[in-house]
């Protein structure tokens, strides 16, 4: 009952607060867990990165099992200017992707349109003292007064959480880049944007090399874009790629450097009775995720999140609604540009589970052993600390029920884009506009 333990999830409240009307800097534009799921990284359209770190078991408090407290915030990216084409480039942060941990400091990439960096963020707990060349306040001592050698000794101080910028990549990417994924080898990852998909090495910055070239030579003749590119979680030649005519194309890098040719294509059928004006726009796919087991990939579209099996490119093997009701409002939707938004979905760290978010604060998420699902909303006033959560209903017409809401009365402006799950655990993150919610199974 993995997935319905977790709708009865408790919750640590509010970690990424600004009361009162929330500026569009403080918006949360991605969500990341590390790989041991000990410290979650958020980016905002400000360009700051928070990571907050979970505290261990305490026995003094048992209920601070869990708790994500913050660790660390630094300025990631500043807004700056293209002169030669007179665009300004927004600092906010696109994505971000943690590198596995190799010693005791911490890397992880962040990108906003433009430039991705790699940060270096490492603790500092004891200091030097004792210098021969300089004094305890740092002035350079005068040689004529030193007339004797001193060791310096290494003294116990208070925790310092220091990131630093260790590569700099730029000046690789004409469009917005959407996308970075850090490859299995760990030592390459990829950046896509709308038409270019670019392979960089970690160690070097000055150069990457184009592993797919979208652009027709004509532009006037451009059909679709790249909205979101993976590398495959074991096998390092392998990357998918999603585009805006909802297709999904799968690379092999060892059968072509440049991979212009696809090993595989997948597209589902489309049904010719429902087709209409939105049918396109609804279609185009805004995330494509591998499972861990790297056997499944996940798709987000509008309306559904369907899970493809990589050896079957004709049809996916599940189709999940997220908001069906919403067929029914897609003119308005349209007319408000919410249409256009671009949710986010991930897996459970055992493939068992898929979440993505929706409208009105609303998550959903979907049991694939047992086929249910649940809706849950993520707001201060349902969603007190250690409080179970209630699935919600929304109903579409004729009478309404007590616990349900009307489809009328969802608050377009509420909605959850971004999502994460813990890689070991019934823990999840959810980014509510500029608030973050963390929940998790009841601890009994």
């Amino acid at each position: 009952c993995g997935l319905l333990c977790l709708a009865a999830s408790s919750q640590h409240g509010v970690l990424r607060d600004h009361p009162g009307v929330p500026s569009t800097a403080d918006i949360i534009s991605t969500v990341e867990f590390n790989y041991s799921g000990d410290l979650l990284a958020t980016g905002d359209k400000g360009g700051r990165v928070v990571i907050f770190q979970r505290e261990q078991e305490n026995k003094s408090r048992p209920h601070s099992r869990g708790e994500y407290n913050v660790y660390s915030t630094f300025q990631s990216h500043e807004p700056e200017f293209d002169y030669l084409k007179s665009l300004e480039i927004e600092e906010k942060i696109n994505k971000i992707r943690w590198l596995p941990q190799q010693n005791a400091a911490h890397f992880l990439l962040s990108t906003n349109d433009k430039t991705i960096k790699l940060w270096k963020i490492s603790e500092r707990d004891k200091r030097a003292e004792g210098y021969n060349l300089k004094d305890e306040d740092g002035r350079l001592r005068d040689p004529f007064r030193i007339t004797a050698l001193r060791v310096p000794i290494l003294k116990p101080m208070d925790l310092m959480v220091e990131a630093s910028p260790r590569r700099i990549f730029a000046n690789a990417h004409t469009y917005h880049i959407n996308s970075i994924s850090v490859n299995s080898d760990h030592e390459t990852y990829l950046s896509a944007d709308d038409l270019r998909i670019n392979l960089w090495h970690l160690e070097i910055t000055d150069r990457s090399f184009n592993i797919v070239d979208m652009k027709p030579a004509n532009m006037e003749e451009l059909a679709e874009v790249i909205t979101a590119a993976e590398f495959h979680p074991h096998q390092c030649n392998v990357l998918v790629y999603s585009s805006s005519k909802g297709t999904v194309r799968l690379c092999d890098m060892r059968s072509s450097a440049l991979c212009d040719r696809h090993s595989k294509f997948f597209e589902e059928p489309e049904d010719p009775s429902s087709r209409s004006f939105f049918s396109e726009i609804i279609s185009s796919i805004s995330d494509v995720k591998f499972s861990h087991s790297g056997r499944y990939m996940m798709t987000r579209d509008y309306l559904s999140v369907k899970v493809w099996d990589l050896n079957m490119e004709s049809r996916p093997v599940e189709t999940h609604q997220v908001h069906e009701y919403l067929r029914s409002k897609l003119c308005s939707l349209y007319e408000n540009d919410c249409i256009f938004d671009k949710f986010e979905c991930c897996w459970n760290g055992s493939d068992s589970a898929i979440m993505t978010g929706s409208y009105n604060n609303f998550f959903r998420m979907f049991d694939r052993n047992a086929r249910r699902d649940v809706t849950l909303e993520a707001s201060r006033e349902n969603s007190k600390p250690r409080a179970s959560l209630k699935p919600r209903k929304v109903c579409t017409g004729g009478k309404r029920k007590k616990d349900e809401i009307s489809v009328d009365s969802l608050d377009f402006n509420k909605k959850i884009l971004h999502t994460a799950w813990h890689p070991l655990e019934n823990i999840i993150a959810v980014a509510a506009t500029n608030n973050l919610y963390i929940f998790q199974d009841k601890v009994n």
